[in-house]
């Protein structure tokens, strides 16, 4: 069977007939393109640990961390590179083989950009694929994360360009694509998606995802977020997400841009198990793993591997040449799983 090709030529016409189909039709296309391009039982499983908390001078009104709102955020400098290492060295132990790291900044500073390259370095080294999120980036700083081995780089677009002006009012939608072509430029995956629930309609949703699948590449991976509501910021109050709404977002985001993983991103913890596979049925291929999500909640690992099993999912592993040193640690853990296999749950291995 020939897979679905790549376009970059969709009209708002065909995505907005695309949402439009009956529920079970959409899902039954999703999962067929994504059966032609992923093993539909593996889901990629990341960590992100928020590197730099609070005052960022963005106004987006969804966000916690903005400066502009008073949420009792706690402010926080820059972690030390050994705290973030060895958060990353946990999130590996735990089944992720992604690490993302994310700092409350309009633009990373030259000051500190040193200590950024160091933990993508180090972080590197534990054999994880890494991914940040640092707010715009020119050309050149976009090229110094490249050479220190910046795998990913999150910078979402968060909604269409005919609503933006209603969240941000801070960076323009150019400068969001400038910073995604900086990114491509440098030789970086792209990590891009967008937030429902922010009193967007449907032809807002439409056209995000047009302007994502007519990018001149297709993001590699594209969240797509629940709005969690967070006292303080102006859109606490806003009506909550119709759940199939969101189902249908996953699903055409999978058709749209059939290769890329789809990651079932903030705004768990709001949905039941039902929900979720509902999503993951529909084309969501990555997800994030663990108690917190940069500053908002996240299911608890045990509670997502719980999940995993319930529906025969396994994490998807990423595939290193291992050092010899590597090797035979991972025999000894091969060695210990086996004779403690029968007390918990390893989500770094594939279930039989």
């Amino acid at each position: 069977m020939t897979a679905t090709a790549l376009r970059h030529d969709w009209s708002l016409q065909e995505a907005q007939e695309l949402f439009n189909l009956p529920f079970n039709d959409l899902l039954f296309r999703a999962q067929s393109v994504h059966r032609e391009h992923f093993d539909p039982n593996e889901v990629q499983v990341s960590t992100l640990l928020s590197i730099k908390t609070g005052a960022c001078p963005e106004d987006c009104k969804y966000c916690p961390q903005s400066g502009h709102y008073n949420t009792g955020l706690e402010k926080e400098k820059l972690l030390e590179i050994e705290k973030v290492v060895a958060e990353a060295r946990a999130a590996k132990q735990k089944g992720a083989s992604r690490f993302c790291m994310g700092a409350a900044w309009r633009s990373p500073s030259k000051k500190d950009m040193p200590y950024v390259l160091d933990m993508v370095q180090q972080v590197k080294s534990l054999g994880l694929e890494t991914c940040m999120t640092l707010g715009m980036l020119k050309e050149e700083e976009a090229k110094e994360l490249a050479e220190a081995g910046l795998d990913y780089y999150n910078h979402n677009l968060d909604t269409s360009e005919k609503y933006y002006n209603h969240i941000i009012t801070t960076r323009t939608y150019q400068d969001r694509l400038d910073t995604l072509d900086n990114v491509r430029k440098a030789g970086m995956k792209v990590c891009c998606g967008g937030i429902l629930g922010m009193g967007e309609d449907e032809d807002d949703r439409v056209g995000l995802l047009v302007q994502l699948a007519n990018l001149p590449q297709h993001p590699e991976s594209v969240p797509v977020n629940m709005l969690v509501k967070v006292k303080g910021t102006p859109l606490e109050d806003v009506e909550d997400l119709e759940p199939f709404d969101f189902i249908r977002m996953i699903a055409v985001a999978r058709i749209m841009m059939p290769a890329s993983h789809v990651r079932l991103s903030a705004g768990r913890e709001q949905m039941n198990e039902q929900m979720q596979s509902l999503c993951f049925l529909a084309g969501a291929n990555s997800i994030f793993y663990g108690e917190k999500l940069l500053t908002t909640s996240n299911p608890e690992a045990d509670a997502d591997m719980q999940l995993f099993r319930k529906l025969g999912i396994r994490p998807e592993q990423r595939e290193q040449c291992a050092t010899e040193e590597q090797q035979e640690e991972e025999l000894a853990e091969a060695v210990e799983y086996e004779a403690t296999r029968h007390m918990f749950y390893d989500a770094t291995r594939e279930s039989a």
